[in-house]
């Protein structure tokens, strides 16, 4: 009798506890295990319920035939047929021992690594699908090798739960009655390669002209890389992808123990070789009846990309493009000739974008100048790659600043700028013609593509803005604004041709993008409607009154004419607005721009980035688009750009972009048109009535004896421009008062002055502007408190840089002769008399004189003494508080929140009478000399150009406000003027603009036009 285990007490005190929980779970397992034979009944009969709806497997080996894809132009014009197995594309079928066993191994290393083992479906391989994937960005298939078998010729090709079901089922179906080798030899006899070769022998004979049993390593890893994605992998449009994907494959088979990691580079190295030389181009010439083939390829991986490559191969698509093959034909033919005209610049490559502003639809794509060229990498689609837009990216800046509150009217200072970058050197950006232009309005400054202005616009937008707004216009390229500085605006980032052509549809668009699209139509082989472009609509993505703005400036002749001449390539027979522009390296030309119908963009390069030479988007790539817009709209109807509502067309003066007062003269106007909300209601500022004092050409403030003061007129310069002014001979009033004037605001101080003597100091004879000739006796008075000694010097010219010293005299002179001049000495022609007188201590007080010497008969050459170089003093004595009487131009009005650069335009040649040439509007005439070719060199320049001894000192600004400052060189202005310094210190002029920025420059060096 076996022995009982003894219970515990307690235990045996629950023992109905525990029978229950045995009862308990007794009945619980009886229930699961009847649960799970329910599960697997419903699972048998789920199952026989699919298969029993399945095609037979018995199909695989006579199904019916496919249809092909036909790829037309907009008027039905075949550009490709995209063949399937049995509908005209090159298909032999071998068996599986033809087929090297490298090909298979490729094939399952990269398709379905468990192909033998697997029972047609393969979760393990989806999980594998997903981790390389996301792990490291490489498309390896989820589906098994069986799977793509039925999906391709048992299956419909929608993409559903219930055909995924039905693929995984039928698959399992296929693999138990077909041995695996049958299958792979099916699939290997089946999946389309590309080029219209379907079966791996097509693919061997169209690429390597051999059979398949004979493909090397590296010829069978390349096309086991093609049916992933035939059109993106083609090596005979885009070597590059091809050779991308095959090292994928490569890597693969070696992850598998099919080949050794160290065969992976070499086996690339020798397709590299193979697929760039001229036999393999000639192959692909020959088996590739195509039109338009960048546009045909951009075509077909869309369309693979939406419905997968065994519809586009095998599904019978109808796709009828937006292509006109007729403008392709003109954009082909006129690229040809416009690479022949510059071979000489070394100039091989061009690209061309035509879309239609009003539907975004592209129509015409021309990839490089020859697709079948393999010195120039014609095969790349130069439309679709990133390139440096130069100045061309300006009008996205602009109308930003529009947004912002400025006007085509507003103007701005394009004189040399230094903008500091903390941690960095300066940001001095240039122009196109390496030269200042003094104060012009924003139309002249973008029509013209000058740089500083450009620069000067960004840091008043920011570049956070002006990326935001050409995201808002379809550029996708510019990211993180922390890797853009102001040359942004110059061309600093990278954009795509396509890209930017469709941004400047917006613009004769009313500020409505239409997003780029390549398809009018495309059905199903039962003519079942897949897409219709009517469903197409647009986004206002600014207002179209800034819109119009842009184009009235890109199509005014005049305000481009300092910048380009009138010439004829931005000109057409119609009205039309163009832009274009050129890297700094001359690695990139560019013209953009069009009618209210037609939008072109033009590129025009070399592929390898390889600079050429001299060629400017206004040379390069301006004729090319000149050329076949004129061709391609010849006959169609001629449009007007359409002027929105609630604007006005406004006269200003050209120096403020302000109202015009009685001292802006008429030919220093100009009509500019403005948002009926923002039209300037404030007086011109730049053109004053100065006092001056005629005695010393200085200020007039205060009591001056009434004989010797007069009214001038000067077109008062901003302090960042006043010495662009002074240079190019355009008269600046004073900026002193003159000692000869008390001011009555102040009161006179009790007693004597020290001395009992009154500062003063003037040139009686000759008198400012006059002609003299043989010896000249100089009159005037000098004579201050503490009086030292007074000097008489001469110098060539309005602004001489050295003198002659005729006088150092110790004594003061009132009213009296101060020093003899014997002109014969000197050739004819323009002088300055220059005067001082010194105190004791160095303190001085100096004014000037302008004198013409015209001596008969001819003078004798000039004086053989050198003359000595004299640095300029400057008095240290109070100035009389009137001197703030003298206004400074401000700015156009803008937004509160951030007031703008200082407002300037463009100063004239140097003319008795300050002249600025009138930019006309777009729409209305303008001044003759409007039109004058700025590229032509200014005749004003002064003729003394020598730097001062002393050296000018740029006003330091902290990092945390990075304003930009300008620096005057320390020279003497063309007036008789005070010279305010000490002898010891240099004068300087600075401006401070209140926009800040911190990001940096990616790139210092500037863009051209």
């Amino acid at each position: 009798m076996p022995i009982k285990k003894a219970v515990p007490r307690r235990a045996r005190w629950k023992g109905p506890l525990e029978t229950l929980g045995m009862h308990a779970l007794t009945v619980a397992g009886i229930v699961g295990i009847g649960t799970l034979c329910l599960l697997l009944v419903a699972s048998i009969g789920v199952y026989t319920y699919f298969v029993s709806t399945l095609p037979s497997p018995d199909r695989l080996e006579g199904r019916s035939e496919a249809q092909s894809t036909k790829i037309m132009d907009r008027n039905g014009e075949l550009l490709y047929e995209v063949f399937d197995a049995n509908s005209g594309g090159r298909r032999t079928v071998v068996p599986i021992t033809e087929i090297p066993a490298v090909l298979k191994a490729a094939t399952i290393a990269t398709e379905d690594p468990s192909f033998y083992s697997n029972p047609g479906v393969d979760i393990r391989g989806i999980l594998r699908a997903i981790y390389y994937n996301v792990r490291y960005g490489i498309p390896v298939g989820g589906s098994t090798i069986t799977q793509q078998l039925v999906k391709k010729t048992l299956l419909t090709p929608e993409q559903t739960i219930t055909r995924k079901i039905y693929e995984a089922f039928l698959a399992i179906e296929v693999t138990r009655e077909y041995p695996k080798d049958k299958i792979l030899e099916m699939y290997l006899n089946t999946i389309y390669y590309g080029n219209m070769a379907y079966g791996i022998e097509a693919a061997s004979q169209t690429y390597f002209n051999k059979h398949a049993k004979d493909l090397t390593l590296a010829e069978a890893s390349l096309l086991a890389g093609l049916p992933k994605a035939p059109a993106t992998f083609d090596p005979c449009t885009d070597p590059s992808a091809a050779l991308g994907r095959q090292r994928v494959v490569l890597n693969l088979m070696a992850d598998a123990n099919y080949i050794s990691s160290g065969q992976v580079d070499a086996t690339a190295a020798e397709t590299a070789q193979e697929i760039k030389s001229d036999t393999f181009s000639q192959r692909c010439r020959q088996g590739v009846g195509i039109k338009a083939p960048h546009f045909v390829t951009f075509v077909r991986e869309l369309l693979e990309e939406q419905y997968g490559p065994e519809v586009v191969y095998a599904g019978g698509l109808n796709v009828t493009t937006t292509l006109d093959m007729k403008m392709q034909k003109v954009a082909e033919e006129e690229a040809q000739k416009q690479i022949a005209a510059l071979k000489a610049q070394h100039v091989t490559n061009a690209a061309l974008v035509a879309i239609d502003p009003k539907t975004g639809q592209i129509l015409a794509m021309l990839g490089s100048a020859d697709f079948f060229d393999k010195k120039i990498d014609g095969q790349v689609n130069v439309a679709l790659q990133l390139r440096q837009p130069g100045s061309s990216i300006k009008p996205i800046n602009y109308v930003a600043a529009f947004e912002k509150g400025w006007s085509p009217a507003t103007v701005l200072a394009d004189v040399t700028t230094h903008f500091p970058i903390q941690g960095h050197p300066d940001y001095v950006p240039h122009n196109y013609d390496m030269r200042e232009h003094g104060l012009v309005p924003v139309r002249t400054a973008l029509a013209s593509s000058f740089n500083i202005p450009a620069v000067k616009t960004l840091q008043y937008v920011t570049v956070p803005t002006m990326i935001d707004m050409a995201k808002r216009f379809g550029i996708t390229t510019f990211k993180d604004p922390k890797n853009y500085g102001l040359a942004l605006t110059l061309g600093g980032g990278d954009v795509e041709l396509l890209e930017l052509t469709s941004a400047y549809a917006v613009f004769p668009n009313q500020g409505i993008r239409m997003a780029p699209i390549p398809f009018l139509k495309i059905t199903d082989s039962t003519g079942r409607v897949l897409y219709d472009a009517r469903s197409q609509k647009g986004t206002q993505v600014v207002d179209p009154r800034y819109a119009y703005q842009i184009v009235s400036i890109l199509s005014d002749v005049s305000a481009r004419a300092p910048g380009f001449g009138t010439g004829a390539a931005l000109r057409l027979s119609r009205p039309a607005f163009a832009k274009t522009g050129t890297t700094d390296d001359w690695r990139d030309n560019w013209t953009l721009g069009g009618t209210p119908d037609l939008v072109t963009g033009v590129w025009v390069g070399n592929s390898d980035n390889t600079p050429m030479e001299h060629s400017s988007g206004i040379t390069g790539a301006a004729p090319l688009w000149h050329n076949f817009m004129e061709r391609v709209t010849a006959g169609t109807p001629v449009h007007d750009f359409v002027e929105p509502p609630g604007m006005q067309w406004v006269e200003v003066c050209n120096e403020s972009g302000l109202l015009p007062t009685d001292l802006c003269p008429p030919d220093h106007r100009h009509k500019d048109i403005f948002l009926t909300e923002r039209v300037p209601t404030q007086p011109d500022n730049v053109w004053q009535k100065i006092r001056i004092d005629k005695t010393n050409n200085l200020v007039a403030v205060g009591n001056c004896p009434p004989d010797t003061v007069e009214e001038k007129v000067f077109a008062v310069y901003p302090p960042e421009a006043r010495q662009y002014a002074i240079d190019h001979n355009i008269p600046q009033p004073p900026t002193d008062p003159s000692p000869n004037c008390p001011n009555p605001v102040e009161p006179a101080p009790p007693g004597p002055t020290p001395g009992g003597i009154n500062p003063s100091l003037g040139i009686s004879t000759p008198g400012e502007g006059s002609t003299v000739n043989g010896t000249v006796t100089i009159r005037g008075t000098v004579q201050m408190p503490d009086f030292d000694h007074y000097t008489i010097q001469i110098g060539f010219g309005g602004d001489p840089q050295d003198w002659i010293q005729l006088v150092n005299a110790p004594n003061s002179i009132q009213n009296s002769t101060l020093a003899t001049w014997d002109t014969t000495r000197f050739p004819d022609g323009s002088y300055t008399i220059r005067v001082a007188m010194y105190d004791h201590s160095g303190k001085n007080v100096a004014g000037r004189v302008h004198v013409t010497i015209a001596n008969t008969p001819a003078p004798t050459a000039r004086p053989t003494a050198t003359p000595t170089r004299t640095s300029t003093p400057v008095p240290t004595l109070p100035r009389p508080s009137a001197t703030a009487t003298l206004r400074r131009p401000t700015n156009t009005p803008v937004p509160p929140t951030k007031p703008p650069p200082t407002a300037t335009q463009k100063p004239p040649a140097a003319t008795p009478k300050p002249h600025i040439s009138t930019p006309t509007p777009w729409g209305h005439a303008g001044s003759p000399t409007a039109a004058r070719d700025a590229t032509t060199p200014s005749t004003s320049t002064p003729t003394a150009t020598a730097p001062s001894t002393s050296t000018p000192t740029r006003t330091a600004t902290t990092p945390s406000t990075s304003t930009p400052t300008r620096t005057a060189t320390a020279r003497a202005t063309t007036q008789t003027v005070m010279e305010a310094s000490t002898a010891t210190a240099s004068p300087v002029v600075t401006t401070t603009s209140t926009a800040t920025f911190t990001s940096t420059a990616t790139r210092t060096a500037t863009p051209r036009q």
